[in-house]
């Protein structure tokens, strides 16, 4: 089978899978990625794009992480409260990709709960994962809600 076009950017993907099966659908279902479970095919896609078209050709997926790094991409989009257990899981992934993205996640949404894990990860061993966590640090530190020094 083929897969369908795509065409769009991750964010409009996302947003028009809210659309089409409720925003709450897309969240549980990222959340199952990150936790390491399945999601349906058509969501795989919608958050994976061209590197994901595996689902329907049959090809190989290539290395489980990246269907976390969709997830947590998916949570940058659609997100809810109930998903941040699973972020603050995912900043501590084996993976650099999925801790990256996560700190995204964590930048975007102002999640202060993250800012310990946050804090560690400006020491990460992979440089793009430190310096998205200092990034991430220093605009959590900005929050009137919570000093992190």
């Amino acid at each position: 089978m083929k897969a369908p076009p795509w065409g769009k950017t991750p964010r409009d993907s996302i947003e028009r899978e809210c659309e089409r099966r409720g925003r709450d659908k897309v969240v549980t279902g990222c959340m199952s990625l990150l936790k390491g479970k399945t999601a349906d095919d058509d969501l795989i896609y919608a958050l994976g794009g061209p590197p994901a078209s595996w689902v329907f050709t049959g090809e190989a997926p290539g290395p489980d992480y990246w269907l976390r790094v969709w997830a947590a991409r998916g949570l940058l989009w659609a997100w809810d409260d109930a998903a941040l257990p699973c972020i603050l899981t995912a900043l501590e992934d084996d993976a650099w990709r999925v801790r990256e993205m996560a700190l995204r996640v964590v930048a975007k949404h102002g999640l202060l709960d993250a800012a310990p894990a946050v804090a560690r990860l400006r020491h990460d061993s992979n440089s793009r994962v430190a310096s998205a966590a200092s990034r991430t640090h220093a605009l959590l530190d900005q929050s009137p809600e919570k000093d992190l020094s």
